[in-house]
């Protein structure tokens, strides 16, 4: 039997992380030749996930540059993925989530026929410009998708709202599951240097911030909230992994840099992310991926956005919607220190886990086998 030929696209460290799982599912069914596509949207950021899950990219196109405009890596993704495309002559390519190698690498198969299997379809905020240009891009991809792989019920039927057939739709889970699962049970304690720097048993939160959104006056509120919140408790750690982009670093530093308690650092490797998420106090993050997880080990996390395309993490999970104003934010996170209620009803509320079993990859590619084979 000849075997199908499927390319799964990656191009930052959250799709790594989500796409990960699914490349090795798709390989365990051993009917199909899986290629993985690397755009190099992150450089070292995504070599550590592979690295880790022990894939290699079958081509990396490396456009990364300093402070790339969106044009750029659109423009880069879309004629590299296309001559890719053209070489490999795929069944099927799969693309996750939002980013904008996600929109042009899809938009390069599409215009060549070949079907788009979408990982975390029909997350919706509802607002083109929150997250931006994230909204834009898994609404666009959804237009075009053979395939929508929905993690939730909520997520489906948004995708049903828009016209897709309902033989298109199919509720998986989320794949990030899978890989915090796999990452809990293959590390159990930290290797960075950066975390040993935290005394043993000292309580610490956890801190990402990063979004393009948030950059400017939103960061200087977040950043000044979390001086409050370490100013209001001295005993408090902070570990705050920064985005590679210097107009995020450039920020963070100026408000946080030279104090005793916080440990300013680069991305941690996905395993030690893991265990800093688990072993915190609570989370502050405007990360997509970190509220599906979060919600999944129980973990508070205080979301630093206005909308979020996740509303099941505020409605049955962990998280907490603050936005970036410096008074909600640091009032949120002080009822976490100081309410001994707080935490455990957030541990109440995530009972019913709202993001999947930790099965999303092998459903998915279950069904491209059934859909490619028959």
């Amino acid at each position: 039997m000849d075997r199908k030929t499927v390319v799964c696209v990656i191009g930052t460290r959250p799709e790594a992380i989500k796409m990960a799982p699914v490349v090795i599912a798709l390989r365990e069914q051993d009917v199909f030749d899986v290629k993985v596509l690397a755009t190099g949207q992150h450089a070292a950021m995504l070599d550590q996930v592979l690295d880790f899950f022990k894939i290699a990219a079958d081509r990396n196109l490396h456009i990364m540059k300093e402070r790339q405009t969106l044009d750029y890596i659109t423009a880069s993704v879309l004629t590299g993925a296309g001559e890719y495309f053209d070489e490999t002559r795929p069944s099927a390519v799969l693309v996750h989530g939002d980013t904008t190698t996600t929109f042009a690498a899809g938009l390069a198969a599409f215009y060549r026929g070949v079907p788009v299997g979408h990982v975390e379809a029909g997350l919706r905020s509802w607002n083109m410009r929150l997250p931006f240009p994230e909204e834009m891009n898994r609404v666009l991809v959804d237009k075009f998708a053979a395939w929508g792989f929905a993690p939730t019920q909520l997520a489906a039927e948004n995708l049903r709202k828009e016209g897709m057939a309902e033989r298109a739709i199919s509720v998986t889970g989320n794949t990030v599951i899978d890989a915090l699962f796999y990452t809990v049970a293959a590390r159990a304690k930290p290797e960075s240097p950066e975390l040993a720097a935290l005394p043993d048993g000292a309580p610490f939160v956890l801190v990402t911030a990063h979004r393009r959104e948030s950059w400017g006056a939103p960061l200087e509120g977040i950043c000044s909230a979390l001086t409050d919140i370490l100013d209001a408790h001295p005993e408090l750690w902070m570990v705050v992994p920064m985005h590679k982009n210097p107009a995020v670093r450039e920020i963070i530093r100026k408000h946080l840099g030279g104090r005793g308690n916080v440990i300013l650092c680069d991305p941690l490797d996905y395993p030690d992310f893991v265990w800093a998420m688990n072993s915190s106090k609570f989370i502050l993050s405007d990360s997509g991926g970190v509220q599906e997880e979060a919600s999944a080990i129980k973990k508070p996390v205080l979301i630093l956005r206005d909308v979020t395309e996740r509303p099941e993490a505020v409605e049955h999970g962990s998280g907490v919607l603050v936005g970036v104003d410096r008074g909600r934010i640091a009032a949120a996170a002080l009822k976490l220190l100081e309410d001994e209620a707080a935490i455990p009803e957030i541990e109440r509320r995530c009972a019913a886990q709202p993001f999947g079993d930790g099965k999303a990859s092998q459903k998915i590619a279950e069904i491209l086998k059934e859909s490619l084979l028959s």
